[in-house]
């Protein structure tokens, strides 16, 4: 399962208010859940900083 497999299952299972509670910081600015898939969704650069680092802390 990919990275994105596994955030979109996280994600399709958090309750509503916990999608934007912060989850990691990137250069200096908080990323919250919704924030994340935005990125994920539209598959930018970013997203890819995302994903590894959301697997670095075991979060997905």
């Amino acid at each position: 399962m990919s990275l994105k497999d596994k955030f979109y299952k996280i994600y399709g299972n958090l309750p509503l208010v916990t999608r934007d509670e912060i989850i990691l910081f990137i250069n200096g600015e908080g990323i919250s859940w919704k924030v994340a898939k935005l990125y994920i969704d539209q598959d930018t650069p970013l997203a890819k900083e995302i994903l590894e680092k959301l697997a670095e802390l075991r979060i997905i």
